[in-house]
């Protein structure tokens, strides 16, 4: 498929061709929805914690004795019943992390893309290595394209472009390498650098590293894959269980 390319002004100055597979496939939004979930996860830190009754200073003396008071039998004022007590089943420090197969993880990243160009909402940048490194630079360039919320995937580390996106409150640079599912949700539209687009296809087609060109059979397979649950076979004699 054919997308427009513009330059700093916001003209369009070229037509680029672009991956099918890439940037014109059905988005499958339960595999977004997952590699959402697993970015949100991984970025936990895990380290909250409580303390237990072991954990509370003091408390190691019996508050009263066992028989005799009218009072239920205590052990320790460090007992979770009491204030200043340890905690029962509190958080403690564990891993969130969550796995995803590659190809579900770069699924998802197509779907993000497609979806972006089906809204009309993804701009090709010509000469972003070009861009002065100042915001008024930058913030001409994006009134241009009359876009607002904007996420900037760069060719690599462009120092110009981050010093310039820095002191805008609704824009980000990333590298084009590190672009994800959560960013591309965040904001609403996404600019590109021309060149980072024949990487970018390169990696989210599984063509580089030895792994070969994926098979647009398996892809279109992927894609369209239903997750919803099959109904339970029906009990003999009653109802679906």
């Amino acid at each position: 498929m054919q997308l427009p390319v513009h330059n700093l002004s916001g003209e369009v100055v070229a037509q680029t061709e672009v991956d099918d597979l890439v940037f014109g496939i059905e988005p499958n939004l339960a595999v977004m929805h997952q590699a959402l979930l697993r970015q949100q996860a991984n970025a936990r830190t895990g380290t909250h914690n409580t303390l237990t009754r072991a954990n509370v200073s003091g408390g190691g003396k019996k508050p009263y004795r066992q028989k005799g008071t009218g009072h239920a039998r205590q052990g320790s004022i460090r007992s979770p019943q009491y204030k200043g007590g340890g905690v029962v089943f509190g958080p403690h420090p564990r891993s969130y992390k969550q796995a995803m197969p590659r190809k579900m993880r770069r699924l998802a990243v197509r779907s993000a893309l497609s979806q972006k160009v089906q809204e009309q909402r993804l701009f090709i940048l010509s000469g972003l290595a070009e861009l002065e490194p100042r915001t008024k630079a930058l913030a001409a360039t994006l009134a241009a394209m009359n876009a607002e919320s904007v996420l900037i995937a760069t060719q690599g580390r462009s120092d110009p472009v981050q010093r310039a996106a820095s002191n805008l409150p609704r824009v980000r640079a990333i590298q084009a390498e590190n672009l994800g599912v959560e960013d591309m949700l965040k904001y609403d539209w996404v600019v590109l650098d021309a060149d980072a687009i024949e990487p970018m296809q390169t990696v989210l087609l599984d063509r580089g590293r030895g792994a070969g060109p994926i098979e647009r059979e398996e892809s279109a397979q992927l894609e369209t894959t239903s997750f919803a649950v099959a109904p339970r076979a029906s009990a003999p004699g009653g109802e679906a269980q």
